[in-house]
């Protein structure tokens, strides 16, 4: 079973990355959050897990070996596949997973998408006592938010590492403050990054 990978990355998508290990270029599946920490032609560690089918070998890889964890339980759980637990992921921290899990806090979980209050409940009921809040600080919404300082030059270098120009990454940002301030207000970088790469598509195919 393969744990991590340590290799230079060699490519970055919108949701896959590729990591040249030895001369072996292998896919990982990631959230955007995961994503916006590798950078093309830089060495980067991800930790992974392994999904086996009868027709596949599917790596998923993860920023902290938390995320991981978490991941892991979370595919557990019957009708959560691993595209839901990522997206899981994609949408909460570890953390906050534990949170609502421990809180039966099914709402959260209805935010993700493909996730219907069914299938929440069912969630919430079979994590029961199999995840639970570490205690690790939640960032507030006003702290989460922050100063542009903080989370623009994050999605800008994950922009500009998924082969956008700096201008247009710039651009795309100052466009999207305007057009969705709520999404910016979060300060999330994982959400402002998929919010911009999604602005910056659709303006492609205009083009």
């Amino acid at each position: 079973m393969i744990s991590s990978l340590t290799g230079t990355v060699q490519a970055v998508s919108l949701n896959t990355a590729v990591l040249n290990v030895n001369g072996f270029g292998m896919l990982v599946n990631a959230t955007p959050g995961t994503l916006s920490t590798l950078h093309q032609g830089r060495e980067a560690t991800v930790h992974t897990s392994m999904v086996v089918r009868e027709d596949s070998m599917t790596l998923f890889g993860f920023a902290t070996t938390e995320e991981r964890d978490v991941f892991e339980v979370l595919i557990g759980v019957s009708g959560i596949g691993p595209r839901t637990g990522l997206a899981i992921l994609a949408v909460h921290t570890p953390e906050e997973v534990r949170i609502a899990a421990n809180t039966k806090d099914t709402a959260a979980f209805t935010k993700v998408s493909g996730i219907g209050p069914k299938g929440a409940s069912r969630i919430v009921l079979e994590l029961n006592g199999k995840l639970v809040p570490t205690g690790a600080p939640v960032p507030s919404g006003s702290e989460a938010a922050g100063s542009a300082s903080v989370w623009e030059p994050q999605v800008i270098e994950a922009l500009t590492g998924l082969g956008w120009s700096e201008k247009d990454a710039t651009a795309t940002l100052k466009a999207l403050s305007k057009a969705d301030p709520d999404i910016v207000a979060t300060g999330n970088v994982a959400d402002i990054l998929r919010a911009a790469l999604r602005s910056m598509s659709s303006a492609n195919r205009a083009r």
